[in-house]
């Protein structure tokens, strides 16, 4: 009988995947390419980029010169001292987020003016949600 595991990824494997996807997204490239070009289906690209399927060396290779970049480009993350591995490892992994990557991309091509006023308007409906979750009744 074989059984379902419920174990979480490892972030280092989250790290990596995220920095496929990234690539992959910065030079253009669909998952049904990219895992054409590997040799896998789109699923398994998928399952590499959350992190939830280890990616082998000869596979990063495939992935590598699929992406055209060097193998080290993908694994930048992971050198540095242990903090900022952290810190990039939790920046990764907040890239996961549906749609944040495009949002990046458009943030990037405003003005400064306008990144300043959007980035304090996001921070009040945060602050607004929280304090709507805080006063919700708590239900028994």
């Amino acid at each position: 009988m074989s059984e379902v595991s419920t174990k979480a990824p490892d972030p280092m494997d989250i790290a990596l995947g995220a920095a496929v996807r990234i690539r992959r997204r910065t030079i253009g490239m669909s998952q049904e390419a990219l895992a054409e070009q590997c040799g896998v289906s789109f699923q398994q690209i998928q399952k590499y980029e959350n992190g939830a399927n280890r990616i082998s060396f000869s596979r990063l290779v495939q992935i590598s010169r699929a992406l055209r970049c060097r193998v080290t480009d993908l694994m930048d993350v992971f050198d540095g001292a242990d903090k900022e591995t952290a810190e990039d490892l939790d920046l990764l992994t907040r890239m996961r987020t549906p749609g944040a990557l495009e949002l990046l991309s458009a943030f990037e091509k405003l003005a400064p003016e306008v990144r300043s006023s959007l980035v304090h308007l996001v921070r009040t409906l945060v602050a607004q949600a929280a304090e709507a979750n805080a006063r919700e009744p708590v239900a028994a």
